[in-house]
């Protein structure tokens, strides 16, 4: 009986070691928590590169934590169950009694309620974080949707020294329709169809002069400075999309007739980390080719910023229209080595990255990667 009790007296300081040694990796890492690059800590989440997605990866590891705290808890109770107070010979029928330790009762009854307390207080002050709309951003962007295509607009960059004017040709200078996107295919054949209910009222949409546009062949690139907040206006021309950059760890839907829908078709980052090239994605079921649905977000040097929406302002360059590409372009020949070895410096290259390579580097567009595809499968015969 004895050397029974000696031994288990022996698992017990194991255990009790174990969990402790397991305890403190915890405490350790906790000293850590704010280290976004942890892979272990992300648990499987993105590199976040804005505030926003610090405080969302905070809450998600915090939450990992409190978990398996709690987890440890619930397993070291049931295996302590199973392993000491198993029946023995010779013991009553039936063990201890306890169900009515009102104390014992009350804790476990309160304790999941306080649990779910701190969890909802910090979702909230998370929430409204990132739901914070300052009435002031640096950059406004408008962003369109339709299947399955992607425009960007600069409504304004006031640290660029941009502000859109307006288009005296139209009724409603700020608020016209975008007259780069023709009707879907899926609205005209409706209409044609002498189907009623089709909207005509695309206020909504702003139409702005400094526009990227995708297509079949090209991604759209949506050209961001660093370290300046930017606001994102969201409006569909036809079914519901989602705008999604998974470095930002976070997505809205983009609604037609947000206002009708209500849908909240606003949000604001406070900044973006560091340069780089972010593949961005619609995350809601849209049709035949939703998979196809990238654009890329481009986030370069607050310089880098102002040089390249000079270039392609109208205002400033005598009413010449320039591409997205070729703007990037013009940069790449202007700061990239790399590119251009008599570049004045290499402001475009970013940890290996050109920030300043006219084409979207993160993904490919539909005909490319459709014959790749097809390639492969030929080859495979």
């Amino acid at each position: 009986m004895n050397v029974a009790h000696g031994g288990r007296r022996r698992l017990v300081r194991r255990i009790g070691l174990a969990a402790s040694l397991g305890l403190a990796g915890m405490v350790l890492a906790g000293c850590s928590l704010t280290d976004i690059k942890n892979p272990i800590l992300r648990a499987g989440w993105p590199e976040g590169v804005t505030p926003e997605a610090q405080r969302m990866r905070e809450l998600w590891t915090w939450s990992i934590v409190a978990a398996m705290a709690m987890g440890m808890l619930v397993w070291g109770l049931v295996f302590w169950t199973l392993m000491f107070h198993r029946k023995k010979k010779n013991s009553p029928e039936f063990p201890r009694q306890t169900q009515y330790n009102v104390p014992l009762e009350l804790a476990y009854t309160a304790a999941p309620f306080v649990a779910i307390a701190v969890l909802f207080f910090f979702t909230v002050q998370t929430q409204n974080y990132v739901n914070e709309n300052p009435s002031d951003p640096d950059v406004t962007v408008d962003v369109t949707a339709l299947q399955w295509n992607w425009q960007f607009g600069y409504r304004q960059a006031s640290t660029a020294g941009y502000d859109n004017p307006p288009d005296p040709s139209a009724e409603d200078p700020d608020r016209k329709l975008n007259r780069h996107f023709d009707v879907s295919p899926e609205v005209q054949e409706a209409k044609d169809r002498g189907q009623t209910g089709m909207r005509e009222d695309w206020s909504y949409l702003y139409n702005d002069q400094i526009t990227t546009v995708g297509s079949t062949t090209e991604i759209p690139v949506l050209v961001l400075p660093v370290d300046q907040s930017v606001r994102f206006t969201l409006g569909s021309r036809d079914v519901i999309h989602s705008f999604w950059v998974p470095e930002f760890l976070f997505k809205r839907d983009v609604m037609p007739f947000p206002e009708a829908n209500q849908s909240r078709n606003e949000f604001t980052i406070d900044k973006i980390d560091s340069p780089g090239a972010f593949v961005g994605r619609c995350a809601e079921m849209c049709g035949t080719y939703h998979s196809m649905m990238n654009f890329e977000i481009r986030a370069v040097p607050e310089q880098l910023f102002s040089e390249y929406m000079e270039i392609r302002d109208p205002q400033r360059n005598g009413g010449k229209e320039v591409s997205n590409a070729d703007a990037l372009a013009a940069l790449q020949q202007q700061h990239s080595k790399a590119a251009n070895p008599g570049a004045v410096d290499n402001a475009c290259d970013y940890n290996g990255t050109d920030v300043c390579t006219p084409t979207a580097i993160t993904t490919h567009p539909f005909e490319q990667r459709f014959n790749q595809a097809a390639a492969a499968a030929t080859e495979g015969k």
